[in-house]
């Protein structure tokens, strides 16, 4: 099966077919760099992160654009707040950006321009607008006429003339259209500019993308990403710039992830229920993050709650338990050859990168890899398991290491990750592990000697330390509950 992408402009799932054959140009909007991000932020870019890491599993020479916008009202406003300028106020915020990225396992972009570093650029498509006759000029002031522009609303499915008749947007006398936008805005004092051939002023939000899109993948490219509520206007905007000032197609693929909800509520500051990444990974392993974030198809919406967020937990502690049973049974699974399992994921992220379904065949090898290493009752393999087996087996975990890859997951060894999640959970519960193995060590002495009283009892003690027991036949396994 080759690969198929839901492609928002045509509304249907299309073979992809990149512009140059065996390449890939991408680009993906970043954040607006005045403020912490939260976990809707981190659903974009770790979405996007995997579609990259998918793309260059199966041989595409990818190149992966997302940009920063540091010059915005938003910025302008914050910075002028906390008294300090526009480049300390979103350094501050990129640099946190890129911590929180990087403790979710996300690979950096091969660039990540920001908007002020390219002003030379963003004046150049704004004049070949004008000349074009796609842009006017008004007090020092630049804006696009949607009505120049035939293709307006191809995107989003809008018509401009329904949302012309249904209008209820502020009327600016400047523009010759309501729904018209900024190119360039005039400068204002407690603003920063830059010098044009319409005086000093900054760039609008929408003509950045379209700038850096060109600088760096081309007048066309591949795949173009972000949010949903980009599609209209952001992502409409930068067609009809880019489309009116080059005379070819913009992007070929538009993308688009879903949202996330908290609690079946949308995420909003009037709500006060904005998940801060930062905040998130302090309580949840990284990883269980990312294997949460894409559980959904990227498209559908998720809701980030604590029962989601301790089964993805759960989740992920049961692939890292079974990697560990299968070292400790045949060791690593280095050398050998892989199974079919991967070619099924494959086959689920063909279908539009369907993580959850690439998920669940995860969860299904897990589920029989456990029941075949469960035959070995007498705590030595070569007792129960074949060599065909044993092949399968150490092919499975190869296949899940391979998957884990794309996805960002299980990127530690089991023993270190265990020891992490006990560390942390001990320091904040004041559990003394020596105490837990020497307890652990006299079951396991209370079983041999067949007294289940005495081994069921220090079970319950362990349970009431919040301490749960998983014993197989390759020993036992201590983890704090969260």
């Amino acid at each position: 099966m080759s690969l198929n992408i839901y492609n928002t402009l045509s509304g249907n799932k299309e073979p992809f077919e990149p512009f140059e054959p065996g390449k890939v140009k991408m680009y993906v909007c970043g954040p607006t760099v005045y403020d912490s991000c939260h976990i809707g932020h981190a659903r974009s870019v770790v979405v996007f992160d995997v579609i990259v890491r998918y793309l260059r599993a199966i041989g595409y020479d990818t190149t992966y654009i997302r940009n920063f916008t540091d010059v915005d009202d938003k910025i302008i406003n914050r910075a002028n707040d906390l008294g300090i300028t526009l480049k300390e106020l979103s350094e501050k915020y990129i640099d946190e950006f890129n911590e929180d990225m990087d403790a979710l396992n996300v690979r950096r972009p091969d660039f990540a321009p920001k908007a002020t570093e390219h002003i030379d650029q963003i004046i150049d498509v704004i004049k070949r607008l004008i000349e074009k006759g796609h842009a006017y000029q008004v007090n020092g002031d630049v804006y696009y006429s949607v009505n120049s522009f035939e293709g307006y609303g191809k995107l989003s499915g809008r018509k401009l003339e329904d949302m012309e008749a249904g209008a209820r947007v502020d009327i600016d006398e400047k523009k010759n259209n309501p729904f018209d936008f900024a190119l360039w805005k005039s400068a204002k004092p407690d603003e920063p500019s830059w010098d044009s051939p319409w005086g000093e002023g900054r760039p609008g939000w929408h003509i950045e993308c379209s700038a850096m899109g060109r600088e760096f993948l081309g007048e066309t490219f591949d795949i173009h990403g972000g949010g949903k509520d980009l599609i209209f206007p952001h992502h409409e905007n930068e067609i009809a710039q880019s489309e009116a000032a080059f005379g070819k197609q913009f992007v070929r693929y538009w993308v688009h992830n879903g949202f996330v909800n908290i609690n079946q509520e949308k995420m909003s500051k009037s709500l006060g229920n904005f998940k801060m990444i930062k905040d998130v990974i302090m309580k949840y392993h990284p990883e269980a993050v990312r294997l949460f974030l894409l559980s959904n198809h990227y498209r559908s919406p998720i809701d980030f709650n604590d029962k989601s967020m301790d089964e993805s937990s759960a989740g992920l502690d049961k692939i890292y338990t079974l990697l560990l049973r299968v070292e400790k049974s045949i060791g690593s699974a280095k050398d050998i050859e892989p199974a079919n399992i991967y070619e099924k994921f494959c086959e689920a992220m063909d279908d539009d990168f369907n993580t959850a379904r690439g998920i669940g065949i995860i969860f299904d090898s897990v589920r029989s890899i456990n029941r075949m290493l469960d035959k070995n009752t007498a705590g030595a393999l070569d007792d129960n398991l074949s060599v065909e087996e044993k092949k399968e087996i150490g092919s499975a975990h190869a296949d899940i290491l391979r998957i884990g890859n794309v996805l960002g997951i299980i990127t530690e060894s089991p023993e270190a990750y265990f020891n992490k999640k006990k560390e942390t959970a001990l320091e904040d519960k004041s559990v003394d592990a020596e105490m837990i193995e020497e307890m652990i060590k006299k079951r396991f002495e209370a079983r041999k000697a067949k007294d289940f009283e005495t081994a069921d009892s220090i079970r319950d003690k362990l349970d009431s330390l919040n301490i749960t027991l998983e014993d197989s036949p390759e020993g036992t396994i201590w983890k704090v509950k969260e």
